[in-house]
């Protein structure tokens, strides 16, 4: 008998040391367009070089779906090998990977793509779940449908410093983003976890680091039956000392066994840009 392979879309930003520890086996890197190149997010580019792409040129990179020959012949070697593979994608509403990964699961066997419904390590709660599902010794049929009951359990939002990369997408105007960077409005980014699409929520106003005090407090307060095993701290391009704070202001909290502090990946560091950090979480 075959064995369960884990697998994701490289935009569920775990770090190496949890691909490890949950066993995950691969992830698809996303592309982005830089001109008339492109690249592999986290292969070939990081998030620092799209920040100075974009001071350079005012260009913003565009994102693609890895493609459905692409999924393929990622998922291909594990099935001829006599392996189940459950696949964790970003949220198809922000991406057509799921679709894809659909449409090459129906050409092979024993392939489960899962629709996320998120993003960042919002999905990558979901690929650390399938890991102890895996562990755990259930097929990867039984897999699938358990994750997938949990993707409205997952909680992810980010607070974003400055606008100049939701203007320069067209997410929002050069008179808005002068307006709010003047009077210091930070506004916070939350992903709808029934289809992973985004929408702008509270507009915090003030000193970074106050403004992430209060959203961790607003954020924590919302929910009565918050998970207490984990929690992410995911951040793009913002300063370590700001990262910190954070941390040592959860852990001051005593609620969760672990705070995993990881970076965006270029997907991801691209729509929000630098000076973004957002909680992610799960419910009972």
């Amino acid at each position: 008998m075959g064995k369960v392979i884990l697998t994701a879309d490289s935009t569920c930003d775990l770090t190496e040391e949890l691909r490890k520890r949950y066993n995950v086996s691969g992830y698809t890197p996303l592309h982005i367009v830089l001109g008339e190149k492109i690249y592999e997010d986290g292969v070939n580019i990081t998030p620092p070089d799209i920040y100075k792409n974009f001071e350079a040129t005012g260009v913003l990179p565009k994102t693609a779906a890895v493609n459905v020959g692409e999924y393929i012949d990622f998922f291909k070697p594990f099935v001829d090998a006599g392996d189940s593979v459950v696949h964790i994608n970003l949220g198809s509403s922000l991406s057509s990977a799921y679709q894809n990964a659909l449409a090459a699961a129906a050409q092979l066997k024993n392939v489960y793509p899962i629709d996320s419904c998120n993003l960042s390590t919002g999905s990558g709660h979901l690929v650390m779940e399938a890991g102890k599902l895996i562990a755990e010794g259930l097929p990867a049929n039984e897999v699938s449908e358990k994750i997938k009951a949990m993707t409205g359990k997952v909680h992810a939002s980010f607070v974003i410093d400055k606008l100049d990369y939701l203007r320069a997408g067209g997410r929002c105007s050069t008179l808005a983003m002068l307006g709010a960077n003047v009077l210091r409005i930070k506004p916070s980014i939350y992903v709808n976890n029934k289809d992973g699409s985004m929408t702008v929520g509270k507009k915090y106003r003030g000193k970074l680091d106050n403004v992430l005090i209060k959203y961790v407090d607003e954020q924590l307060a919302a929910y009565k039956n918050i998970r207490t095993d984990k929690i992410f701290v995911t951040h793009a391009g913002i300063g370590d000392d700001h990262v910190k704070v954070v941390y040592d202001y959860l852990r001051s909290k005593n609620i969760f066994d672990e705070i995993f502090i990881t970076t965006a990946s270029c997907t991801i560091s691209s729509h929000c840009g630098p000076g973004t950090l957002g909680i992610l979480f799960m419910t009972e």
